[in-house]
């Protein structure tokens, strides 16, 4: 219950802000400078967060009015009993009508969308030079694009390989239902919070990384895709991990298994088919990656992509497009083949 109402609040508190920076935005104006202080916007940003969390329990626990915090993590028998209403017809309904257009509106602004410019005529037969040109592809670079994408399919091939036996390890290291003792939730808490940091540095990141670290190439990218493989993996390995029928284990606990040999006689075996299909389907994965990683000097057909694009020869970028498309929709129909023989 008390988890709950912290989870509302939070929620509320984060809605609550939002309206009132973009609100603040309005009145005042601010400029670039006072936009970028960030001691004040720190401190404006929390006491919003205050004010909101406050206005929520204000509403939901002393006027009895739900908000949008309380309707998403009320428990259910609470929902089971209140009367069914028209979204309109109540105040949670239009806090989040309004929250979700203000954020469009903001989003439409941020992101400068404009339909004259992208109905601008000039804009559009520069658009139709670079579709023509795509449209008609050079074949003579063809062969080049597929000893570069076979250069990217081993990339992504061996990435994942790589990946897999520091992903199976460490998937039980990050499994709440195995780190169970004070020092193993410790363990536990260290490796998600560092995978998960691991994993929010997108692969194009890693490969900037590693491509000032051993050189630009195909190296720099596959280290970049094992790096991020092992975080994928490794959370949804464990969340499989966490999933598991506990009568295989507490039958061989019974029996006087230790933890490593409960692990391998009751756990793999029911998380064996599993990891082989999140295997197969992050190959397919690594194979998109890698296309856009040699855009930063990760190797394979992406550098060589971004070669013909930097000098508008869209004709041969038009055959490489044709070469990654194919390659990428049989990678696709295989991994959907194999995952589904697998269940």
């Amino acid at each position: 219950m008390k988890g709950n109402i912290v989870r509302r609040s939070i929620l509320d508190g984060i809605t609550v802000t939002v309206l009132g920076l973009v609100l603040i935005s309005i009145v005042v104006d601010p400029t670039t400078e006072q936009l970028m202080n960030l001691k004040f916007n720190s401190f404006l940003f929390l006491a919003l967060m205050v004010f909101g969390a406050m206005l929520s329990h204000l509403l939901n626990s002393i006027f009895g009015i739900k908000t949008l915090g309380q309707n998403l993590f009320e428990p259910d028998y609470e929902k089971a009993k209140a009367e069914a209403k028209p979204i309109y017809r109540t105040f949670w309904g239009w806090h989040f009508i309004v929250t979700l257009i203000v954020l469009f509106v903001v989003g439409l602004s941020k992101t400068q969308f404009s339909i004259i410019e992208l109905l601008d005529e000039d804009g559009f037969e520069g658009a139709k030079r670079l579709f023509a040109g795509i449209f008609n592809p050079n074949w003579g670079v063809l062969p080049a694009a597929v000893l570069n994408i076979i250069e990217t399919i081993f990339m992504a091939f061996l990435a994942t390989m790589l990946a897999i036996p520091f992903a199976f390890i460490l998937s039980f290291m990050a499994a709440k239902n195995i780190m169970r003792g004070p020092v193993s939730f410790g363990v536990y808490l260290f490796i998600r919070t560092f995978l998960n940091v691991t994993r929010s540095v997108e692969a194009l990141v890693w490969a900037i990384i590693f491509s000032v670290w051993v050189g630009i190439g195909p190296f720099a990218g596959m280290l970049a895709l094992m790096i991020h493989s092992i975080a994928s993996l490794t959370k949804q390995y464990s969340e499989m991990v966490e999933t598991v029928y506990e009568g295989p284990i507490e039958g061989v606990q019974s029996c006087g298994a230790n933890k490593l040999q409960t692990i391998w006689f009751a756990i793999v075996p029911q998380v064996i088919l599993p990891y082989i299909s999140f295997t197969v389907y992050r190959w397919d994965i690594n194979v998109r990656m890698a296309t856009i990683i040699g855009l930063v000097g990760g190797g394979g057909i992406g550098t060589m992509l971004i070669k013909y694009q930097g000098q508008a020869m869209w004709p041969e970028v038009g055959t490489i497009i044709v070469v990654i498309a194919a390659v990428v929709w049989i990678m696709d129909q295989a991994s959907a083949y194999i995952r589904e023989a697998l269940k």
